[in-house]
């Protein structure tokens, strides 16, 4: 013993497997209330540190000869040692024991003897029986028992609740957690005079500090807490510290509003399974698995009082944004996580926490029969992301949607749009990063699309398309590639006499703030997007949005183009040289439509994206065509040009010859001059010049091609 501080590094207690975790809580706990109350307990390195009055002598001798176990019992189990078909050998021993370290576990098991006689049982109780039973405990068995019941299950309005940490109340199938530990306890110390057996001093080094020993136990079980300890001796101070520290994880039974249960499990960092983010994830995972548990892995020396609050409150609360009654804003409130999922976004968007650096995931999978092992999944770093935070704007659909998704009506297609979403935000949470919101966005674009042709499932699902997003997305996604500003100038198209481009991908009506879906026939005939080639779904949103421009029969009839977000010309030039990659240009779209193009912060959030310009613009064949579907007055006289669909019907068909001067009789009809009448011969493709009409310019960019193809007048006008 010594009066200073001593620090030791734990190097057997590391952050995984589960069971050398757990062993690490196990000693800062029973140091604390034991030995020494002031003892603090960190971790660093994956190393879990113990700062303490005891030396390393000491700290040895406290649990070689002082340390009194816990009583941990399950008598509501078969194979706990209560009953006559069970192994009775270590239960009898620590019955009839007469070490003053086992007195509280001798009161303990004789009392549960007592009520079982009572009750007049020699098996295990089942059903109402058991639930009575459970109750009886935690009424009759002594304070320093029920810490223990408090891990292992919790009684709530609707019946007994079990953590997935303990298993089912202690036991996971056929193996008793009680009964092993027990077991182990005489491993280490005899039951009459509770002197140490002559190998416990060297398993608690190789325990404490991994120090390799020969004479380790070869019928231990770790169980679950340990898949990779199944065919290796273990060590029986690892078993004994391991539950021990499970009792810092203690359940309780809570009433929450967002719950439609009577009473609802709490339990610390612990959520429902999702079958994600690791690599032999799939979704029979979810439907096999207990719940997961999210480890903190603290950096700040830690007492046993302040660690037990942190465990206590042990939930992660997900940021989520409402619609403020009346007043058109939106206020973010918190509500409890309740994923894997929802607890990535948590840690992310909360930052670091009485000195939380990382959080461990594990799952409790199934994987023999009905035994669990409870699987490593990743490690998360704490810390704040904001792009986290735009999470919140769809928390409520997403809820929903994964509802909806995961139930057995749901379509393939549905729960794997789930899958691909989950996935994506669950690596944003990891790291921030433009690429990887975009893949947040597309997975929502996909997710809706989804919804879009599964009419039947998502009227009997109440599924509702994803809500207005905020421009905030646009510039957080933005990664200064041409291919996303290309997108965002087509996401961006909105037009007060034909609408926005979302419904021609999808159909949808917006009302206010809320898009909804537009199940008639109409909407369903300006839905023209499809999986065709990029190319081809410009080309068919073009015929259309000049059909409908046609059919509103305003003077003078333009092009409906007109987008809060323009594509630069360069961007442009690289599309029609085939420099770009369609495929991704397509599937932002499908995202970036969800913005709300509406809002009046849409506007000045576009124009703080990157709009580097090539060294090649497109050629004057295009600048022609394009001054015919221009959203802006051009010329002198700023003419706005009067729409003439049969151009583009003309490029579609390969007719570019024929396209440009018809372009060029429309100039001339509008008192303008093009300095080109019929199209430069190239390699160029009709087609892709057709589909590159969309593009909608700034007034800026449309100016450049005014000089290009215009000529100049004796006034310097053109």
């Amino acid at each position: 013993m010594t009066t200073g501080l001593r620090t030791h590094s734990l190097t057997g207690c590391a952050p995984i497997p589960l069971a050398y975790y757990l062993k690490a809580l196990g000693i800062l706990r029973l140091v604390a209330q034991q030995a020494d109350p002031e003892a603090h307990g960190w971790w660093a390195g994956d190393v879990f540190h113990l700062r303490t009055t005891l030396d390393r002598d000491g700290l040895r001798d406290f649990f070689l000869n002082t340390y009194r176990p816990t009583p941990i019992i399950a008598p509501w189990n078969g194979g706990s040692g209560f009953y006559p078909k069970d192994n009775q050998a270590s239960i009898k021993a620590l019955g009839q024991g007469q070490a003053d370290r086992i007195a509280s576990y001798r009161r303990t098991i004789a009392t549960c003897r007592d009520m079982l006689a009572a009750l007049e049982r020699d098996e295990r109780p089942d059903g109402d029986a058991k639930d009575e039973f459970l109750v009886a405990c935690r009424g009759q068995l002594a304070d320093e028992a029920v810490a223990w019941l408090d891990a292992a299950f919790v009684m709530t309005e609707g019946g007994p609740k079990y953590p997935p940490l303990l298993g089912t109340g202690g036991n996971d199938g056929r193996l008793d957690f009680t009964n092993n530990f027990m077991q182990r306890l005489l491993d280490l110390f005899d039951a009459q005079s509770g002197l140490p057996t002559p190998s416990a001093a060297s398993w608690w080094e190789d325990a404490c500090f991994s120090r390799v020993q020969d004479d380790l136990q070869g019928d231990s079980i770790l169980g679950q807490f340990d898949p990779g300890a199944a065919d290796r001796p273990v060590n029986p101070w690892d078993y004994v510290l391991m539950l021990e520290g499970a009792i810092l994880f203690a359940a309780s039974a809570v009433k929450r509003l967002e719950a439609a249960a009577r009473g609802s499990l709490s339990y610390p960092f612990c959520v429902r399974s999702t079958g994600i983010g690791y690599g032999s994830a799939s979704a029979a995972d979810e439907a096999s698995s207990h719940d997961e548990l999210w480890l903190p892995l603290w950096s700040r020396a830690c007492g046993l009082p302040e660690l037990m609050a942190l465990f206590s409150e042990g939930r992660a609360q997900v940021q989520v944004r409402n619609a403020k009654s009346g007043e058109g804003r939106d206020h973010v409130q918190g509500r409890t996580a309740r994923t894997g999922v929802d607890f990535a976004r948590a840690i992310s968007t909360l930052g670091t926490d009485r000195g939380i650096g990382h959080f461990t995931r594990i799952g409790f999978q199934a994987r023999n029969g009905k035994s669990y092992l409870a699987v490593p999944l990743g490690r998360f770093k704490v810390e704040p992301q904001s792009q986290v935070n735009l999470l919140a704007e769809i928390d409520d659909w997403l809820d929903s949607f994964r509802r909806a998704a995961s139930n057995d009506k749901a379509p393939a297609s549905a729960n794997r749009a789930l899958r691909r979403l989950e996935t994506a935000i669950l690596d944003l949470c990891q790291r921030r990063s433009a690429s990887r919101l975009q893949a947040v966005l597309i997975a929502l674009g996909e997710a809706e699309g989804v919804l879009a042709v599964s009419t039947k499932w998502r009227g009997e699902a109440f599924q509702r398309p994803v809500p207005l997003l905020s421009p905030a997305w646009l510039t957080e996604c933005d990664d200064l590639s041409p291919e996303f500003r290309l997108a965002a100038s087509l996401a961006g198209i909105q037009s007060p006499s034909v609408g926005s481009l979302r419904q021609h991908l999808e159909p949808i009506e917006i009302k206010g703030r809320w898009p909804q879906w537009a199940d008639t026939s109409e909407a369903a005939c300006n839905v023209v997007w499809n999986q065709r080639q990029l190319e081809d779904n410009l080309i068919a949103v073009v015929q259309r949005r000049s059909i409908w421009a046609m059919r509103n029969g305003d003077v003078p009839i333009v092009f409906p183009g007109e987008s809060n977000c323009s594509a630069s010309l360069g961007d442009v030039a690289m599309f029609l040289r085939g420099e770009t990659d369609n495929g991704r240009i397509e599937s932002l779209v499908r995202g970036l439509i969800l913005l709300d193009w509406t809002s009046a912060e849409v506007e000045k959030t576009s124009d703080r994206i990157d709009r580097r310009q090539s060294e090649q613009p497109p050629d004057a064949t295009f600048a022609l065509l394009k001054l015919c579907h221009s959203a802006y007055p051009i010329g002198r006289g700023k003419v706005r040009v009067p729409l003439e669909p049969t151009i583009a019907h003309l490029l579609t068909a390969e007719r570019l010859d024929d396209a440009t001067r018809l372009a060029a009789r429309r100039l001339l009809g509008s008192n303008l001059s093009p300095a080109i009448k019929v199209a430069a011969r190239g390699g160029r493709s009709a087609r892709r010049i057709a589909a590159a009409l969309l593009f909608p310019l700034s007034e800026d960019d449309t100016e450049k091609l005014e000089k290009m193809v215009l000529k100049t007048q004796p006034d310097g006008t053109r």
